[in-house]
């Protein structure tokens, strides 16, 4: 059995901070880590089909978390821009290629209720 008081040093060990060499090796180690992932370019390595849907689904993440309609597939708010020139045009708007985002939105928004 160990004497009463050298338990608690034990764990004093245990819980004690890194060191700043602890602390320059890790940091180190993080930024060879996303300097080897820069490198390899897995995304830019997939076929364009899959990046271009990836794009796609960060977008309409990135709306959702603007606060955008639940069904984020079919709001005009949940659309990337090509999605809205696309829609426009076979809505038939005039001006689209000059329009910017909001304009876009609001364009399809108004052409879908008037017809």
């Amino acid at each position: 059995m160990s004497e009463p008081g050298t338990e608690v040093e034990d764990q004093r060990e245990e819980t004690r901070m890194a060191t700043q060499k602890q602390r320059q090796v890790a940091r180190k180690n993080v930024k060879q880590a996303q300097a080897g992932a820069r490198r390899k370019r897995t995304i830019a390595k997939l076929p364009k089909k899959t990046r271009t849907a990836l794009g796609r689904e960060g977008a309409k993440a990135a709306a959702r978390k603007r606060g955008a309609t639940k069904g984020t597939g079919t709001g005009a708010g949940a659309m990337t821009v090509t999605e809205l020139r696309r829609e426009a045009a076979r809505l038939g708007i005039e001006g689209r290629s000059k329009m910017g985002k909001a304009s876009l939105i609001r364009a399809v928004g108004q052409k879908r209720h008037s017809t």
